[in-house]
């Protein structure tokens, strides 16, 4: 579980997880940024500045990138469906390798919550059941209704899993972790309210994790087990998302990739926001409070935990046991230097501009400076 240490331990021990070591346990979240060319998914020079500024996080987990046209469906979101787009992830992977960080790709596909009007194709999904979300006076709004698909559909998706693998570990990347949250086709698959078939990939707990788990063999066969990871939100309610018995499903899910041993699972805690109030779903917190405290003794590999955490929050749950590493979002957006900040206590930016979250450019991506302690302040 993580290193085992005769000291306490803190947010920049080096860290054991699967087949990598890790410089220290601040782990930079998957997040998408919208900054690929939009008609062909392929990385540029700025992803490249992007991840590689940020290359003193332990483990850079990459934004999701597709395993096919039909599981995209963001424009300008990265790809790795292509020899293009693996070219592109190269130049990323060697400008992070060269300033001493690892990278994993967050490989995925969207399943219903991909757009045909992007990708041009109808949606995927274990049940032909649409997302639905509320406006801002609570009208129901609900989304295309997708292609439950057939034996031989997801046969063929875990085939595209694989060969993305391939591509992937062709690019130079660490490893994988596997997209199995927030609302997309993995999460689809694992939960009931999505996931309403009546064959063997439906129905019963065992069968809602049959497809996950068959795409984690399939990548476990290109990259090996310590160089695979899954990312959950076992009560995330993103996407019209609800599993009726969450600590039954997750308990069976992670006690079959313990068996597996994968490098890690990261999950995350509740974060329902205004989403939830506009839905008939219970909170997820009623659910589980914790769910990271509630899974911590189900898988017994590395355990990384996310959503919500600052730098104190972050270091009291590793000494505390919680889990071996966390991850941060928001605050490597605006702090591509978090780890330095971190570990010299310098003051952390605590502003960013959410209007270039997904605008494309430079604006709000590669511009946030580092801190510059001469003349303390950033520069």
């Amino acid at each position: 579980m993580g290193s085992c240490l005769s000291h306490e331990k803190s947010l920049f021990d080096q860290v054991q997880v699967g087949d990598i070591t890790l410089s220290n346990r601040i782990v930079m979240a998957a997040m998408t940024r919208l900054r690929a060319d939009p008609k062909t998914g392929v990385p540029n020079d700025l992803h490249v500045k992007y991840y590689s500024q940020r290359a003193t996080a332990g483990l850079i987990l990459t934004e999701c990138s597709a395993v096919s046209n039909v599981g995209n469906g963001l424009s300008g979101s990265a790809g790795i469906y292509t020899k293009e787009q693996a070219a592109g992830w190269k130049k990323v992977t060697q400008a992070v390798h060269e300033r001493g960080g690892k990278i994993f790709l967050q490989i995925w596909h969207g399943g219903r919550a991909s757009d045909p009007k992007i990708s041009g194709e109808t949606s995927l999904a274990p049940s032909a059941l649409p997302i639905r979300s509320y406006d801002d006076k609570g009208v129901e709004q609900v989304g295309p209704v997708p292609k439950e698909m057939t034996k031989d559909d997801i046969k063929t998706v875990v085939e595209q899993f694989r060969e993305s693998a391939k591509l992937a570990k062709e690019a130079g990347f660490d490893g994988l972790e596997l997209h199995g949250a927030n609302g997309y086709l993995i999460d689809q698959f694992i939960r009931d309210s999505s996931n309403q078939r009546k064959d063997e990939y439906g129905g019963s707990v065992e069968n809602r994790c049959r497809f996950p788990l068959e795409v984690i063999d399939a990548l476990i066969e290109v990259f090996g087990a310590g160089r695979v990871g899954i990312k959950l939100t076992p009560v995330g309610r993103y996407q019209y998302m609800y599993d009726s018995n969450p600590i039954e499903t997750y308990s069976y899910l992670l006690t079959k990739l313990s068996e597996k041993k994968i490098a890690f699972v990261e999950l995350m805690e509740p974060n329902d926001g205004e989403y939830i109030k506009k839905s008939h779903f219970k909170p997820g917190k009623e659910q589980i409070p914790h769910v990271a405290k509630q899974f911590r003794n189900v898988f017994k590999g590395t355990l990384i935990t996310n959503a919500g955490y600052k730098l104190d929050t972050a270091a009291k749950a590793i000494k505390e046991n919680i889990a071996d590493l966390v991850s941060f979002g928001k605050l490597f957006i605006n702090n591509p230097d978090l780890v330095q900040r971190a570990i010299k206590k310098w003051p952390l930016n605590d502003k960013w501009d959410f209007t270039t979250f997904f605008s494309g450019g430079e604006k709000g991506y590669i511009d946030y400076p580092t801190y510059d302690p001469n003349s303390n302040k950033t520069s």
